[in-house]
C-alpha cells in the first residue's frame, strides 16, 4: 500500500502542479471576463432564483425545482471535502492554504455558470414525466458532436462519483466514528458500519430522481445548520483570536510567514486542490445536477450552480478552518476529519465530537446520494439498458463497503488523480461551447430587462439545433397563449 500510495502521490504533484492548476486558473479568468464577471454582478439574482418553486409533471407530481438540482448538487459538494479536505489542506499547506480556496470559489463560480447552463440547454427528458437528465457528456456529444468525448467523460466520471468518492465517504465516516466511539473499536467495527452504510444507502438508490431529490432537500439543511451552529459557537467563544487567524491565513497565502507544508507552492496546490474536491466547480460533476432541474431558462440553473460554490467553500470550509485555526493547532500531529474533532472537544467539550460524528455520517451519506445520481445519469448515457444500471448500483454499494476497510491516504490520493483527470476532459468542452453560455446569459438579461421572468425558446442564432427542438416545444406548452406567440 506505501509502495502504491507513493507512486499516486508523485503522479499527483506533476498532473496538478504542472497541468491541471494553471488551465484551471485560466479558464476561470477567461470565462470571468468574458461574462462580465457574472458570478459577483448577478448574486442577487442567484438568491432569486434558487427560491423559485417547481412546476407539477404530467402525472401530476412536483417536477425537480430549482432548489431540488441545489440540494442534490449541495449533497454532493457538502461532504467530506469540507471537513476532512480542508483539514487535509491546513495540514499540508498550513493556513495560507484556505486563502487559495476563497480565491478558488470566486474564480471558480464562473466556471460553475458556464457548465451548469450548458447542462440546462442540452438536457434530455426522461421517462418518468417532468425528469430530465443531462450533463458534460451531453453537451459533449450534442454540442460539440463528439459522442466519444462524451463515453469517455461519462466512463470518467462514473468511476471517480460512483466509486472512488464514495469510498472516500464511507472512509471518513469510519475514522470519525472511530475517534468519537473509540471504546468499541475492534475488528469487527469497520466491516459492521460499512455493512450498515450499504443497507441505507441501497434504500435510496434503487428509488429513483424525486426520491433523491426530496431526501437531500431534508438533509442538506439540516447538517449545515448543525455545523453552522457548532463553527459559529466556537468563532464566539475565540472572538479575540480572529484577527490572529485572518492574518495567518493572509500570511500564509502569500508566503510571508512560514507555511508548514513548505512554502507559498503548496499552500496554493494544497488549497485549489482541495479547493476543487469541495465546491467541484469545473469539474463536470454539478452540472449533472443542474440538468435535472425543470426551469424556464438555462441560465437560471448556472446561476443557483454559482450559488452552490459560494455555499459550499465561503461559508462551509470556511466555518471549519476557522473551527481548527482558533484553537491553535500542532499540525504537524494530525491530519484529515480528525483534526476538526479535537478541535471541536478542545472548545466546546467531549459533546462536540459525537455531534461532528453525527454530521459527517449525514454529509457523506448525503453526498453519497448525489455521487450515486451523477454516475447514474452518465450510466443512461452509455446505455439504456435496466441491467447495467442494476449493477452499477451493486459496484457502487460494493465500493462503499470497500472503502470503510480501505487506507486513508491511498483513497484521498486516488480521489486527486481521478478528479483531476475528470477535469481536464471537461475544460476541454466548456471553454470552446463557452460562447454558447454567454449568448444565453445575454438572452436572460435583455428579457429581465424588461421584467419578465427569462423563458428560453430555442434560436439556432443563440445554439446549434441539434436536438435542441423540444425546448420549444416544452416551454410553449406551458405558458399563457399571448407569452408562447
Amino acid at each position: 500500500m506505501d509502495a502504491v500510495n507513493s507512486v499516486v502521490v508523485d503522479i499527483n504533484d506533476v498532473f496538478w502542479n504542472w497541468l491541471l492548476i494553471p488551465l484551471v486558473i485560466v479558464a476561470g479568468f477567461y470565462f470571468t471576463l468574458r461574462s462580465g464577471v457574472v458570478q459577483l454582478r448577478m448574486l442577487p439574482e442567484m438568491f432569486r432564483t434558487v427560491t423559485e418553486k417547481g412546476k407539477t409533471a404530467a402525472d401530476g407530481k412536483k417536477s425537480v425545482s430549482a432548489f431540488g438540482a441545489f440540494s442534490i448538487s449541495a449533497a454532493a459538494r457538502v461532504g467530506t471535502g469540507n471537513i476532512a479536505g480542508v483539514a487535509t489542506a491546513i495540514s499540508v499547506g498550513g493556513p495560507g492554504a484556505v486563502f487559495w480556496m476563497w480565491a478558488m470559489a470566486t474564480l471558480g463560480a464562473a466556471s460553475a455558470f458556464v457548465e451548469s447552463t450548458l447542462a440546462q440547454l442540452y438536457k434530455r427528458p426522461e421517462q418518468e414525466p417532468g425528469t430530465f437528465r443531462g450533463g458534460p457528456a451531453y453537451y459533449m456529444e450534442h454540442g460539440l458532436r463528439r459522442r466519444w468525448q462524451g463515453l469517455t467523460f461519462a466512463v470518467i466520471i462514473t468511476v471517480t462519483f460512483g466509486f472512488v468518492f464514495n469510498a472516500v465517504q464511507s472512509n471518513t465516516i469510519i475514522a470519525t466514528s472511530r475517534a468519537s466511539l473509540s471504546a468499541l473499536d475492534g475488528d469487527w467495527f469497520a466491516p459492521l458500519v460499512g455493512l450498515g452504510l450499504v443497507v441505507l444507502l441501497g434504500l435510496v438508490i434503487f428509488g429513483g430522481v424525486r426520491r433523491i431529490s426530496h431526501i437531500t432537500e431534508v438533509l442538506v439543511p439540516v447538517m449545515a445548520g448543525v455545523y453552522l451552529v457548532l463553527g459559529v459557537a466556537v468563532v464566539a467563544l475565540n472572538i479575540g483570536d480572529l484577527p490572529r487567524v485572518v492574518a495567518d491565513i493572509v500570511g500564509g497565502a502569500f508566503g510571508l510567514r512560514e507555511v508548514v507544508g513548505g512554502g507559498i507552492g503548496t499552500a496554493i496546490a494544497q488549497g485549489i486542490r482541495r479547493g476543487m474536491f469541495s465546491n467541484e466547480a469545473g469539474l463536470g460533476s454539478s452540472p449533472n445536477a443542474a440538468a435535472s432541474a425543470d426551469v424556464s431558462h438555462p441560465v437560471k440553473q448556472g446561476l443557483v450552480q454559482s450559488l452552490g460554490v459560494y455555499f459550499d467553500t465561503l461559508l462551509i470550509c470556511s466555518i471549519t478552518a476557522f473551527i481548527i485555526l482558533t484553537s491553535d493547532p500542532d499540525l504537524s500531529e494530525r491530519r484529515s476529519a480528525d483534526l476538526t474533532q479535537t478541535a471541536l472537544r478542545t472548545e466546546l467539550g467531549s459533546w462536540a465530537g459525537h455531534v461532528l460524528t453525527a454530521v459527517v455520517f449525514m454529509l457523506a451519506f448525503s453526498s453519497m446520494i448525489g455521487n450515486f445520481y451523477y454516475g447514474r445519469a452518465n450510466i443512461e448515457f452509455i446505455t439504456d439498458k435496466p441491467r447495467v444500471l442494476t449493477a452499477f448500483r451493486v459496484l457502487v454499494l460494493v465500493a462503499v463497503f470497500g472503502g470503510a476497510l480501505g487506507s486513508v491516504a491511498l483513497i484521498w490520493n486516488l480521489a486527486d488523480v481521478f478528479m483531476g483527470v475528470m477535469a481536464l476532459v471537461n475544460l476541454a468542452a466548456i471553454i470552446p461551447l463557452g460562447t454558447i453560455a454567454f449568448r444565453l446569459l445575454d438572452d436572460y438579461r435583455a428579457q429581465r430587462a424588461t421584467g419578465v421572468d427569462p423563458v428560453y425558446v430555442h434560436r439556432p442564432e443563440i445554439a446549434d439545433s441539434a436536438g435542441l427542438a423540444w425546448w420549444q416545444t416544452t416551454i410553449e406548452s406551458s405558458l399563457p397563449d399571448e407569452r408562447a406567440r
